[in-house]
């Protein structure tokens, strides 16, 4: 018997999550898997952003796989927000581990900031004040550190997206482009402006995109089943 159901992913600070619920809203099957966390300096807090989407694409397929006949009907993600993964687009490798949204390595700069009088500006675009906790100073710090072209930033969910779809969809939402200290909540698109101050190409950046729209399926050759509609994505907090 065929069984339809909606697969959520809940990608979080410590560990990966999928959970399959019916039409009903009756949950079908629950698989959880942690995955490291790194510490390399007090205040650092850092994740191998491999091994996000090697446990989160595990979880999926053995969720999957415990409900005979399913068919997924469209795949729903949440995730830890601010955390900062720039990856190759050639390659589709991260240039360095992802930077955790309680890394505190950068506080001296958001005091430079602050101390150029551009905390009004961000507080006015972005709604948020100059803190080491959004992804744009994370951004900023690794591009410092990367010598590569072609790259490509994103929080979690484009992450994860990029992989579901073999690197053919880049995009996030807009909770979580909210929490980057980017995004202009009144116009609902990157700033170029705040770009230009934090020295962020746009380039970059994902599409953003709603929270709740079909915005790619999965591809071919991953242990989930191709043309699965990618349906919803939101921050873990709004969502």
């Amino acid at each position: 018997m065929t069984v339809n159901a909606i697969l959520a992913l809940d990608q979080g600070t410590t560990s990966s999550r999928a959970i399959l619920f019916d039409a009903r809203g009756t949950v079908l099957a629950v698989v959880q898997r942690e995955f490291r966390q790194f510490y390399p300096q007090p205040g650092w807090v850092e994740h191998d952003a491999e091994e996000i989407w090697r446990t989160q694409i595990e979880v999926a397929a053995d969720c999957i796989a415990q409900v005979p006949g399913v068919e997924v009907a469209a795949i729903g993600i949440t995730n830890q927000r601010e955390t900062t993964v720039v990856w190759d687009r050639a390659t589709g490798k991260p240039v360095a581990n992802a930077i955790v949204w309680q890394d505190r390595r950068t506080a001296a700069y958001c005091d430079e900031l602050r101390a150029a009088g551009h905390e009004a500006l961000f507080r006015a675009r972005t709604g948020l004040v100059l803190d080491p906790y959004f992804s744009g100073t994370k951004l900023r710090w690794l591009l410092q550190n990367a010598t590569r072209d072609n790259l490509a930033f994103g929080t979690v969910d484009s992450w994860l997206v990029w992989n579901l779809t073999r690197g053919s969809a880049h995009v996030t939402d807009v909770t979580n482009a909210s929490r980057t200290l980017l995004f202009d909540i009144h116009r609902c698109q990157w700033d170029d402006e705040l770009l230009s101050i934090l020295g962020i190409p746009r380039s970059l950046l994902p599409d953003v995109r709603a929270s709740s729209e079909i915005v790619a399926t999965t591809a071919e050759g991953l242990p989930i089943p191709a043309g699965i509609p990618i349906a919803g994505m939101a921050g873990d907090q709004h969502a």
